[in-house]
């Protein structure tokens, strides 16, 4: 069972996301809360599979509570997926600075809000295709997420390295990967420890952000 957090200062968002992802039969939203604070204690007492936060909350915001759960101090761990509306892309820079695994857009259709909760759940991130483009493609008109040039990061990066990149930018998990690349999937896993650091990046989904901000990747009609 997937024990989630869910913390949203609107109510009828944060009733009807945990009612959703309670009907869920492998889900289970073990607390809510309706501001940062209140989030951050109940991550930290019951650390909860994923933690579901609205990026815009009272006494703490989004990115703070990211931080916290997420950074390098954090402890324990726990894995955040951000709730976030389009327009507020600066915001979601910043949680992902802060180590966001994911996004989720609150317009979301029930599967895909699903889905996400697992994927981050499983260490993947959240990388869906049409979720993932249409958040990274404001995200690369913005600003650059790390130092890391293009070409200093493609000339670290090995050949097999470079694939793994560009199909993770596609939305793939490591099975997806490991299949499109005829590989095990540790073997996957292990390019992926090796590329990150590579990279000047901590996870999955600044991967794939750096990739497109850098060319490396394009957003499909761009």
């Amino acid at each position: 069972m997937i024990r989630v957090l869910v913390a949203d200062d609107q109510a009828l968002v944060r009733e009807g996301l945990s009612a959703l992802l309670d009907a869920e039969p492998d889900l289970e939203v073990v607390a809510t809360a309706a501001d940062g604070l209140e989030a951050l204690a109940q991550a930290r007492a019951l650390v909860p599979d994923v933690a579901c936060l609205d990026i815009r909350m009272p006494g703490l915001d989004g990115i703070e509570v990211t931080r916290a759960l997420c950074g390098p101090d954090a402890d324990p761990l726990v894995p955040v997926l951000v709730l976030t509306t389009f327009d507020l892309d600066d915001y979601v820079f910043g949680a992902l600075e802060a180590g966001a695994s994911g996004f989720l857009l609150k317009d979301s259709d029930p599967a895909t809000i699903a889905a996400a909760v697992r994927q981050v759940a499983a260490g993947h991130g959240t990388l869906d295709a049409t979720l993932t483009r249409r958040v990274v493609a404001e995200l690369v008109q913005r600003r650059r997420l790390q130092p890391v040039t293009a070409a200093r990061g493609s000339d670290l990066l090995t050949p097999r390295e470079h694939d793994i990149l560009l199909l993770l930018a596609q939305g793939m998990s490591n099975e997806e990967i490991a299949a499109a690349l005829v590989v095990e999937v540790s073997t996957v896993k292990s390019h992926l420890a090796r590329m990150l650091p590579k990279l000047g990046v901590r996870s999955r989904l600044q991967a794939v952000v750096w990739a497109y901000q850098n060319g490396v990747a394009t957003v499909p009609g761009a």
